[in-house]
């Protein structure tokens, strides 16, 4: 890797890879990593998923230089975690999971402060404080003390005090945490714009719907270990299940020849909800399925309520690979 240093020996970085080779961490008896192998590409936006306890925020922490391994290699942008921490800090920004703004100060001046820390300069932390404030939807809040913000005003905060700096790598620790449903969407945009800068970022969430929406690339984690990795689309193909046609009738008493006809065309899985009306039946053909489906109800005098196509989706996913049981993890992951 190359590296660059400005004038005030601030560390540029050239190269936003994350990698990690055999990297183990316990904390007692507790073996939080086991052998993680993981290599991240600049410019991704990478998703860690998985149920507490997994060892998600143990490799944010060793990522971000807050915890050393146990063994084996990490390196972030280059630079060894362990033996070059230093660098590592000045080209990273990290909001963990709780803010970690001043409280006693305002919303600008925390902003402020922490340009200034990066050497930003007066004009320029007071400009990049004022763009942030705005994208963040805090302009109304900037001269109040932040102690008077609201658990999500103060999230906001705290994740814009990650991008003062323009960081080539971004750690977000579940990131939307305490966020409405329109201030989760708006941090979505900012999270894709940031990837689009060329930066990288790792993102932990419990929110599937995330993960789905923004990242490139999502390990499963189970028990210290990833189990699955792959794109999104990957993940579904392989484990989410398969994409299934639902339709209702209008008139639920002709569900059962419905059914009936419906095993004309090979489909022999076939489920129905006896409350809902529901049925449902493999679609392998996808939208061919769909249309022969609507032929056949139309042929037979059948009028459809609701018809639809059914994706497998994140969820689907995360419950097939985690609902297995510790032998058969231990089996996937071989």
């Amino acid at each position: 890797m190359t590296q660059n240093k400005t004038k005030s020996n601030q560390v540029v970085c050239n190269d936003a890879t994350i990698s990690l080779e055999g990297v183990s961490k316990s904390f007692g008896k507790v073996q939080a990593l086991k052998d993680i192998n993981l290599v991240i590409e600049p410019g991704t936006i990478f998703a860690l998923l998985g149920p507490n306890g997994s060892g998600k925020t143990t490799m944010v922490r060793i990522l971000t230089t807050l915890l050393k391994p146990d063994s084996g290699k990490v390196s972030v942008g280059g630079f060894d975690v362990t033996h070059e921490a230093q660098s590592v800090r000045s080209i990273i920004g990290l909001a963990g999971q709780y803010p970690a703004v001043d409280e006693n100060l305002s919303g600008k001046e925390n902003l402020e402060m922490i340009g200034m820390l990066y050497y930003l300069g007066k004009d320029k932390a007071r400009s990049r404080a004022s763009e942030l404030l705005a994208s963040f939807d805090l302009s109304d809040a900037v001269n109040r003390r932040v102690k008077t913000y609201s658990g999500g005003m103060r999230r906001r905060l705290d994740l814009a005090a990650t991008l003062v700096a323009n960081p080539a790598i971004l750690f977000l620790d579940e990131p939307t945490t305490g966020l409405d449903p329109r201030s989760r969407i708006a941090l979505w945009e900012v999270i894709s714009n940031q990837a689009k800068n060329c930066s990288t970022v790792f993102l932990t969430t419990q929110y599937l719907e995330e993960a789905d929406r923004l990242a490139k690339r999502i390990a499963i984690m189970e028990q210290g270990r990833i189990i699955r990795i792959g794109t999104p689309q990957e993940l579904k193909d392989c484990c989410g299940g398969e994409t299934r046609v639902r339709l209702r009738l209008e008139d639920r008493s002709q569900t059962g020849k419905a059914i009936e006809l419906l095993r004309g065309l090979g489909k022999n899985q076939i489920t129905s909800d006896p409350e809902t009306g529901e049925v449902s039946i493999p679609a392998e053909g996808g939208i061919t399925v769909l249309s022969e489906v609507v032929d056949i109800m139309k042929n037979a005098g059948l009028v459809l309520a609701e018809l639809g196509l059914q994706q497998p989706t994140l969820d689907d996913v995360f419950l097939a690979i985690i609902g297995h049981t510790v032998e058969e993890v231990e089996e996937i992951i071989k």
